[in-house]
């Protein structure tokens, strides 16, 4: 009987082999020829542990998958370790974390002690098919970086139990992180690379859940694949995705656009903020009119109170970087540096509130805060917010 292998024509070694026997008229068989490490992260899952694992030992007999399967637990105290120890596979392991918890620490922990070159990660309540492992792997030994268990592309789909509200926040979640990365579905959490990959990364610090949009970021991966999956809903325990979960995959995109992006990620929030000003401004000021105070006051202290609102929310996101300096020097150097750009701001307003004819309220307000803001911005980004490392060190 004779058997031919296909391996991969480039320097990557081969993931799988591919062999047609005569036999078998020509059928071929797939076998991941490469050892796989299988990251899941676990917290009170003890009932899906055992459908998952028998899951993933069909996988492994039917492919000659060499593998391991580690459950990195956020000491969940519900009998997932006692069940482990007694399931009889010493390629499945368990280990206890004594770090921070989180999706995003167990997973990156998960893949600090995988001892094989392809990594998988998936969660632990059935959503994922494993199914799909070694299509994911055939992907990856075609050249791809990473390689997506994907719910967007041709082929994909999620359960029906999905409602309104729960596939719009997947919606809108997905496309905040457009600008990062062009693959249809950045949320993933089932995802398969090599563990060489994360050697291209400066520092893996995700906040929440969203671990393969970071090593995509992070390591600079542009030949992403994805795979269509069925994402089911979990048949037993609790979702993890919560209110906190989703504000924290808010401050994780915010991370990943200061990283890719730099300046004009600073921009971007100092506009932002700039834009919250203007309707503190606007709002001050008119219930000040409504309350028979005179414009120019009224304008003055729209502009006061605008600036110390500024000055706050420039401190806590824009300029992050620089929160361990001191708020009275920095506060003090804002108003010193931004005084020319609110002259400019104030000046301007009244020239076209007392030049121009038919010029509303509104316009002249909006027209002097833009003609302040660039100024604002060079001198707040480097000068009262100056730092060496303005570049790489992310404050939360």
């Amino acid at each position: 009987m004779a058997e031919s292998v296909t391996e991969r024509p480039d320097s990557q070694p081969p993931l799988v082999q591919e062999r047609a026997s005569q036999g078998t008229g020509g059928l071929v068989r797939v076998e991941i020829s490469t050892p796989v490490s299988i990251v899941v992260p676990t917290y009170q899952e003890r009932e899906n542990l055992p459908l998952l694992v028998e899951r993933i030992a069909r996988l492994k007999d039917d492919y000659g998958l060499e593998l391991e399967l580690l459950f990195m637990d956020d000491q969940s105290g519900d009998g997932s370790r006692q069940w482990v120890m007694g399931c009889g596979h010493d390629w499945v392991r368990l280990i206890e974390r004594d770090g921070p918890r989180g999706l995003g620490p167990a997973v990156l922990e998960g893949m600090r002690v995988a001892h094989h070159p392809v990594i998988v990660v998936m969660d632990a309540d059935l959503s994922h098919p494993p199914e799909k492992i070694p299509a994911m792997i055939l992907a990856l030994h075609s050249g791809q970086e990473l390689v997506i268990g994907s719910r967007y592309v041709a082929g994909g789909s999620t359960d029906d139990q999905w409602g309104f509200f729960r596939w719009f926040n997947s919606f809108v979640a997905t496309k905040l992180a457009l600008p990062l990365t062009t693959v249809r579905d950045p949320m993933a959490g089932f995802f398969a690379f090599r563990k060489a990959e994360l050697d291209r990364a400066d520092e893996l610090n995700p906040v929440g859940y969203k671990i393969g949009l970071e090593v995509i970021v992070k390591c600079r991966l542009s030949n992403v694949g994805e795979v269509p999956i069925h994402f089911s809903d979990r048949i037993h325990g609790q979702s993890k995705l919560n209110f906190k979960e989703q504000l924290k995959y808010l401050q994780h995109l915010r991370r990943l656009y200061m990283y890719k992006f730099g300046t004009w990620s600073h921009l971007a929030q100092f506009l932002i903020v700039g834009a919250s000003g203007t309707a503190v401004n606007l709002v001050v000021l008119y219930v000040l009119v409504g309350l028979a105070v005179h414009e120019k006051l009224a304008y003055a202290l729209g502009i006061l109170v605008s600036l110390m609102s500024n000055f706050l929310l420039n401190r806590r996101f824009s300029f992050s970087y620089a929160r361990d300096q001191s708020i009275y020097k920095q506060f003090l150097g804002f108003l010193g540096a931004c005084s020319v750009g609110l002259a400019v701001n104030y000046s301007l307003f009244w020239i076209l509130r007392d030049s121009v004819v038919g010029v509303p309220l509104w316009l002249a307000s909006l027209s002097g805060i833009a003609g302040g803001m660039g100024f604002n911005f060079l001198i707040s980004r480097y000068l009262v917010f100056r730092s060496g490392t303005a570049k790489t060190k992310m404050a939360p």
